[in-house]
């Protein structure tokens, strides 16, 4: 892995959480703006004395609850995402296996040269691990309380320098904000539905009000469809914006899983630990229930257990969180190799 490669990955992501954050903004700017719009075809051509939307109020307001929303989803996206997994920190280890946590998280940093991260237990059986935080100063590394039954200390220092590189990488700061807007646009979803629900109604009454307007302009009868069109979109917005979001959690690129595996071989100096834990952990199978959809981008292997992960290509690349694990482990074997190789070679 060459730096070149790192600090690339780096300032994509940097560059990625802004485009982020301004796409969230400019879909509820859209959803504010557009049902101003539609407001106003429908009551233009209103009788005298009659409400005629001007002000494009919802617009504003949308694009300030936007705004305050990506906002909060920055300052608290680490400890929602952790609630939500019902995660509880380690102050001071109680078990062995904890201890190992600790002893191996803090073996890490110094070998990443990071400030230690704050640690986290999930409780949950099914193995598996995650980091977020914003930037190396505030960060955490979370693992399942099976991931620290199942693994021994080569393994679990496998995953943890795993972690430790999306920390490194700054792909805990896109991939927890990615995190927090997709549970923020998700409670939109009810809006949509209730928009759907009673949609109909709405677009009957304003037609037909449109419709009874004497101008003849936009508000008589030929605005009557466009005022319909607008509707229309603006509620497919709204109930789409769910599925939009989780496919965009699931788009985020591939490659920084590998990136995290190579920076993980560099820090342990043995690929084959993370190697070794990787298949332990796809052969357990069964879903990591504590840890939500929205924040599935996040764990070192998908905790839904998706088939679209199993496969490669242009589609499982858009659609799929993380690559294929026989590709992972392929390069992590190779990347043993050379490192065997380059050892007899030295005369190691």
């Amino acid at each position: 892995m060459s730096d070149a490669n790192l600090f690339a990955q780096q300032e994509q992501n940097r560059r990625r959480s802004f485009w982020l954050v301004t796409g969230f903004i400019v879909f509820f700017a859209w959803i504010g703006f557009g049902g101003d719009l539609a407001w106003y075809l429908a009551t233009e051509g209103a009788p005298a004395g009659s409400y005629q939307h001007v002000v494009p109020w919802m617009g504003l307001i949308f694009v300030v609850i936007a705004g305050g929303i990506a906002w909060y989803a920055w300052r608290t996206g680490p400890q929602k995402v952790l609630l939500a997994a019902g995660a509880w920190e380690i102050i001071t280890p109680d078990t062995p296996e904890r201890e190992r946590l600790v002893n191996v998280v803090e073996e890490m940093a110094i070998a990443s040269g990071l400030p230690r991260p704050r640690i986290w237990v999930v409780p949950d059986e099914d193995p598996n691990a995650f980091a977020t935080g914003h930037d190396e100063r505030d960060s955490h590394v979370a693992v399942t309380e099976g991931l620290l039954k199942l693994l021994g200390r080569d393994e679990l220092q496998g995953v943890v320098a795993h972690e430790m590189a999306h920390i490194r990488n700054y792909d805990v700061r896109l991939m927890t904000l990615l995190a927090a807007l997709v549970g923020a646009i998700a409670l939109m979803s009810d809006v949509g539905r209730r928009f759907f629900r009673y949609g109909g109604r709405v677009s009957g009454s304003a037609g037909r009000r449109v419709g009874g307007g004497r101008g003849g302009g936009k508000g008589g009868k030929g605005g009557a469809p466009v005022v319909l069109v607008v509707l229309v979109l603006w509620l497919i917005s709204l109930a789409l914006a769910p599925l939009i979001s989780r496919l965009l959690a699931m788009a985020v690129s591939r490659k920084r899983e590998f990136l995290a595996d190579a920076t993980a071989a560099q820090f342990t100096r043995n690929p084959m630990g993370l190697a070794s834990a990787l298949e332990k952990i796809e052969a357990v199978g069964t879903p990591t229930h504590r840890i939500t959809s929205g924040a599935a981008h996040l764990c070192i292997v998908d905790p839904l257990g998706r088939a679209i992960n199993n496969r490669s290509g242009r589609l499982a690349d858009i659609f799929g969180s993380h690559p294929p694990m026989a590709m992972r482990l392929s390069r992590l074997r190779g990347m043993a190799y050379q490192e065997a190789k380059r050892g007899a070679g030295n005369g190691e």
